[in-house]
């Protein structure tokens, strides 16, 4: 017996770290010390920063990669690992600075994980991260095979002075909305419980669209890294941000809010996108169950003086961004429920 024949290929596993070199450093800062290969990765802090904070964050992808897995879609589950821990740090107001992946797969397929990299290099360019390093584990028997998991986390940096945690929020603020692609990567147990009882395939259309569905379905996580970079180079004052993600609007817009006050949103102030409406119709998914599991069309939101909507909106608009008001901050207890003007009762 050796190793390969128990199912790990050595030399196939160094092939796939050659195959992905270049993705890989491509990403690099200027802050990056050395390359790809070693047992850990250096990186340095940026100049200029009197009192830097690291801010760290982890996440993976959850059970769209079942989905994506079964499609063939692996690049765009690598932009996704990046944007779930990449729009979680960003709320502080935080640069990232570099990013490390975990891929777990039962028998190494080369040209799916060198997809998977290549996504997360993709993801780390598009964020302004380095790609500084990461782990392949072949784990036969545990994974069946041309299965594989995901995970990441990423670091970043923000001066001291210059932290984003709510606590300059007042009632009289308001809340801007920007757009989600879709889904991102939350609720897809839900997602694959409701397309198991329909007759979708590879061509199956979104309903009032030419878009496929399980495409829709796919589409990556929105990255806000270079919007939030760039309402800030702007100058625009903002009091506190939120990735919508898992638990959808009334779980995670709250968490960016100090003690005192609470937010009240404009349910009318956007028009849900089809695939959200498809997804209820298809699973008769009661409306409070659909608020408390997908973002419905907001993937993030910033919380920010009334005198500086137009200015954000505007940033938000040169950075390719939907934006739009969509709600605004008020004293008091949220109650009962964690955010007031939800269409399912507060």
């Amino acid at each position: 017996m050796d190793y390969r024949t128990a199912g790990v290929d050595v030399v196939a596993g160094r092939a796939f770290v050659d195959r992905i070199r270049a993705s890989v450093e491509a990403t690099h800062r200027p802050e990056v010390v050395g390359g790809l290969g070693g047992f850990g990765g250096f990186c340095r802090l940026p100049a200029g920063l009197r009192e830097p904070l690291l801010v760290a964050g982890t996440d993976g992808v959850g059970t769209k990669l079942e989905l994506a897995q079964a499609h063939g879609r692996h690049h765009d589950v690598g932009i996704d690992l990046v944007a779930m821990c990449v729009n979680d740090v960003i709320t502080s107001g935080a640069e990232p600075l570099f990013f490390l992946d975990y891929i777990a797969t039962g028998k190494l397929s080369p040209e799916a994980m060198a997809e998977v990299v290549q996504g997360i290099a993709e993801g780390c360019r598009q964020s302004g991260c380095a790609l500084l390093g990461g782990e392949t584990a072949e784990m036969p028997g545990f994974y069946g095979p041309g299965r594989y998991d995901l995970a990441g986390f990423c670091v970043a940096v923000v001066e001291a002075s210059a932290v984003i945690d709510g606590r300059a929020v007042v009632a009289g603020d308001r809340i801007v909305a920007v757009a989600s692609s879709g889904v991102h990567s939350n609720g897809f147990s839900l997602v694959r419980r409701i397309l198991d009882t329909q007759a979708v395939d590879e061509r199956t259309p979104l309903p009032g669209s030419d878009q496929p569905l399980i495409q829709a379905l796919l589409t990556p996580t929105r990255l806000y890294g270079a919007l939030v970079k760039a309402l800030l180079t702007n100058g625009v004052p903002i009091h506190g941000m939120a990735h919508i993600t898992g638990g959808g609007l009334p779980e995670n817009l709250p968490r960016c809010l100090p003690a005192g006050v609470h937010g009240v949103i404009d349910p009318n102030s956007w028009q849900r996108p089809p695939l959200f409406s498809w997804l209820q119709e298809a699973g008769e998914v009661p409306e409070a169950d659909l608020w408390n599991t997908f973002n419905l069309g907001v993937g993030f939101c910033l919380v920010l003086p009334a005198s500086a909507v137009s200015e954000a909106l505007a940033v938000c608009q040169q950075a390719g961004y939907t934006a739009w008001e969509l709600g605004e901050v008020a004293s008091g207890s949220a109650g009962a429920q964690p955010l007031a003007g939800l269409p399912y009762g507060d």
